[in-house]
């Protein structure tokens, strides 16, 4: 590990900060580093309102986009729901239809099938469209590439709204609107908005067209809430105004879908680190074993009982999901090694036999292994798909961009995309890509990095910096949970490995005779011997509150000693 502590901000911002919120130099120092600078930017940060979201039809196209949505509903004609199959898809789907169906009858959902008709907007679905008399399809998640498709639905005089946030290609397809906040010609305020909130944004804009407000569509923001935290999108501005109050959604009145997925979970408050690890992949586990329909049919079911069986299906679609991601990852592993490749500053690898739906976790598995911007192949139909996962920052879909020669297709943003290519060409990309990464990475980048907020010592850690760093949830890109690091520490003789293999760590420390604290580190079983026998040591951590039988206690969420 790196450790990298952030430099110090300005003494002068800080010191506004601390007297204008009368709080203490470390949240000040916290807050700067976050690019909150003003007293207005904290409040707003500290209690953001929906009212902070902004005008919907600041967004290019949105005009055209709900003009064209009226005119199908006065003309009675069928309108069709497309969105991809991961979680971003699945929930856009989801609240799009919902929305519309709530007032208006002749809409259906529709997500391709991950093995059959692969990512994005399909013939077979525009075909599917033709033949059941849907005259616009709204495309969610998806669709700022589709050219080709968009003309062929043209041809068959089937409209198409465009709700995407990847980056467009040279061109932008024929469609009657395009709504991606990343469009160069779009000046919307906000361009890290997920699929789902660009769905959100349009629903926002045809509830006003009928003088219905922000309150009436709260019931759909545990949905988008799930959206941003499963597609990892930066925890700034709308979108954590969003996840705030989808967040509140969700502990309060949460749609009987998402109540089906979390009724099992023994928290008094479910977090967007519960939303990550236990609503998200159950929700992408129908997409990757099944179908994606069945989370669509999840989190659009308003009985509670159907939704509990549904969910009860989708609990066993993730127990499989789990088997084969390990089994996968093992012989990708083995590949690696049996190829001599840990050397390389990529990874890519293949198998013919690799289940496609999860061939992105194993990506994510193998980067977090050994570190590298990863691409993860399998045999889809007579091509190869694949899924690419990169290291902090550094920008694989530009990479991908310079190889673009030796591929079909692919898609997606900085840090994960999906590609297609014949199996004669796979060779070939694999060299090119270990070039063009070899060329442009910087070496720092191929050893994961801890960025550490600021220094305190134990005796800083109290009820009132735990109450105010609470509030700097929801926590995600560009708002992490702050980091810590703190030297001179020293075990008082408790520590010892946890877990099945001992490959956790479990101490008490303290700090020149300071109150102690309990510490966990998750992986970090082989530094036992550095902290035993009270031998001092550096440790870099988050703060934490551990709720069991009932009681809380703050422990240190360790993320690496020294």
């Amino acid at each position: 590990m790196r450790w990298n502590q952030k430099p110090k901000p300005a003494p002068e911002k800080v010191k506004t900060l601390v007297s204008q919120l009368n709080v203490e130099e470390l949240i000040a120092m916290l807050l700067v580093q976050r690019g909150i600078e003003t007293f207005d930017q904290a409040r707003q940060f500290f209690r953001p309102t929906l009212e902070d979201l902004h005008d919907p039809y600041l967004m290019k196209d949105m005009d055209k986009a709900v003009t064209r949505i009226e005119t199908a509903i006065g003309n009675g004609e069928n309108i069709l729901i497309f969105g991809d199959y991961d979680v971003d898809g699945t929930t856009a789907v989801s609240l799009v239809s919902s929305y519309l169906k709530s007032f208006y009858p002749n809409v259906a959902t529709y997500i391709p099938d991950r093995y059959d008709e692969g990512y994005g907007i399909s013939y077979k679905a525009i075909d599917f469209a033709e033949d059941n008399e849907f005259t616009l399809i709204i495309a969610l998640d998806c669709g700022i590439k589709s050219i080709d498709h968009i003309a062929y639905a043209n041809e068959r005089n089937i409209d198409f709204i465009i709700c995407d946030h990847h980056r467009p290609g040279d061109m932008l397809p024929e469609a009657v609107a395009v709504l991606d906040p990343k469009r160069n010609d779009c000046n919307y305020p906000y361009d890290e908005l997920c699929g789902c909130g660009v769905g959100f944004k349009l629903v926002q804009a045809l509830a006003q067209n009928r003088n219905q407000t922000i309150d009436d569509l709260t019931i759909y923001l545990d949905l988008v809430a799930t959206a941003i935290a499963a597609d990892i999108v930066p925890m700034t501005g709308e979108n954590r105004v969003l996840a705030k109050f989808g967040l509140e959604v969700i502990n309060s009145n949460p749609r009987p879908g998402i109540k089906a997925l979390i009724q099992n979970v023994k928290k008094k408050v479910i977090t967007i680190t519960d939303v990550v690890f236990i609503i998200a992949p159950r929700i992408n586990a129908a997409g990757r074993i099944k179908h994606g329909n069945e989370a669509v049919a999840l989190l659009t079911e308003y009985d509670l009982d159907q939704a509990e069986q549904f969910a009860s299906e989708i609990e066993q679609y993730n127990s499989d999901r789990k088997d084969l991601d390990k089994q996968i990852t093992h012989e990708a592993l083995t590949q690696i090694k049996e190829n001599n490749e840990q050397q390389n500053v990529t990874t890519v690898v293949y198998s013919e036999n690799w289940h496609k739906g999860v061939i992105g976790i194993v990506a994510s598995r193998l980067t977090e292994t050994h570190y590298r911007p990863t691409i993860v192949f399998t045999k889809s139909g007579d091509k190869l798909a694949a899924s690419a996962r990169s290291v902090k920052d550094f920008d694989i879909y530009n990479a991908l961009e310079v190889c673009a020669e030796h591929l079909e297709q692919f898609g997606g943003h900085m840090y994960a995309a999906g590609m297609t290519l014949k199996e004669e060409n796979y060779q070939a990309f694999k060299e090119a890509f270990e070039r063009v990464v070899s060329a442009t990475i910087h070496p720092d980048l191929l050893t994961p990095e801890i960025s550490i907020d600021a220094e305190i010592n134990l005796t800083d850690i109290n009820e009132k910096l735990i109450r105010i760093l609470n509030q700097f949830e929801p926590f995600g890109p560009q708002n992490m949970t702050p980091v810590f690091i703190t030297k001179g520490l020293k075990d008082t003789g408790y520590a010892k490995g946890i877990g099945t293999d001992e490959n956790h760590l479990k101490l008490f420390v303290k700090q020149n005779g300071s109150e102690g604290f309990g510490a966990i580190g998750f992986g970090l079983g082989d530094k036992l011997d550095l902290v035993k026998n009270k031998a001092p040591f550096d440790a870099v951590y988050c703060i934490d509150e551990n709720e069991f039988n009932g009681n809380v206690t703050v422990q240190l969420r360790l993320k690496d000693l020294r």
